[in-house]
């Protein structure tokens, strides 16, 4: 890791091992407190100089989109708490220090028809002329299966190894998730059927592999599985151009559009059997691996495909209207 230079560089090694004792993963922390250890660097001489005026020349000058700059100020926010906690500083400089307006992002979403015309596409280009090329084909397949199926991040599946899939009780168990969570979920019978067919494959053609999904030396990549998605997206006609308009944001097909179009799909249907879509978000969060209830409480905003698109053709209208 890149040393810090500021004469707050001490504290921020200790800030940052802190967080790592108290079992905290932020891959980009060090980054985002780099940006202040520079400010310091270049315009302070001292303690004296960290006042709130000067943490808004600090805010103003971050580069990014809002999202970034709050992460930024967030992390700096939580650094100068613990100074203060640690005796280092008699008050914290950026407590009220306000956030930027960030844009609304609404996801794209899938229809649950979409979702079956995408995994043909990605089905229609599965290399049959050669056995590895079959296996590692079959394994991508699968991976977006099971985000289509059953809401997983795309790193869930790519890790798993043979012992986490249990065909007898159909479930599978997830570890090092996003946030540390490990969960056992049962999988849907149709994503278990899909399952135990690859399984029958594999021992045909006498594959080693301990991770479930095989790519061609040890497990699948993520940049195996983007091209296929993109081209199944393409060739099927789904695709559509992220688009900012206003202060929305709607975003654009990605593997990870399956996860969000599993959990607002599920309310959906929960909603049209005459369920409470409230009553089903305890369950979908765990059965999800969300940190906070919270997150998948937003998928309520967001119901449907084609009121997503309404939302995007009326940003468009109005737009066009001034």
């Amino acid at each position: 890791m890149k040393k810090f230079e500021s004469f707050l560089a001490g504290h921020l090694n200790d800030f940052i091992q802190y967080r790592k004792e108290l079992g905290y993963v932020n891959k980009s922390l060090a980054n985002q407190l780099r940006a202040l250890d520079y400010y310091v660097r270049d315009n302070a001489r001292g303690w004296e100089d960290l006042t709130p005026a000067f943490f808004l020349g600090f805010r103003d000058g971050i580069k990014g989109s809002p999202a970034t700059v709050n992460n930024v100020i967030q992390a700096t926010r939580n650094f100068f708490a613990y100074l203060h906690r640690t005796g280092c500083c008699e008050h914290n400089p950026v407590q009220d220090l306000p956030a930027k307006t960030e844009n609304a992002f609404i996801p794209f979403i899938f229809s649950p028809e979409q979702v079956e015309q995408l995994l043909q596409g990605v089905q229609s280009q599965i290399r049959r002329s050669r056995e590895k090329c079959f296996l590692v084909d079959m394994g991508i397949y699968i991976a977006l299966m099971l985000q289509a199926r059953c809401g997983l991040r795309m790193s869930e599946p790519l890790n798993l190894g043979l012992e986490h899939f249990d065909p007898v009780q159909g479930t599978i168990y997830i570890q090092k998730t996003k946030f540390h969570k490990d969960r056992l979920i049962p999988i849907p019978w149709e994503a278990q059927k899909e399952l135990d067919n690859f399984l029958s494959l594999r021992d045909a053609l006498c594959c080693t592999s301990p991770y479930l999904l095989p790519g061609f030396k040890n497990a699948l990549r993520t940049n195996q599985v983007y091209p296929v998605f993109h081209r199944a997206v393409r060739e099927t006609g789904i695709h559509a151009p992220r688009r900012i308009i206003a202060n929305m944001v709607f975003g654009h097909p990605t593997p990870h559009s399956l996860r969000h179009s599993f959990a607002v799909n599920t309310l959906k249907a929960a909603r049209d059997r005459g369920r409470d879509p409230q009553a089903v978000l305890p369950v979908l969060s765990a059965y999800m691996g969300h940190s906070k209830y919270r997150y998948t409480a937003l998928y309520l905003k967001v119901m449907d495909a084609e009121k997503r698109q309404g939302f995007v053709d009326f940003a468009i209208s109005r737009l066009e209207d001034i």
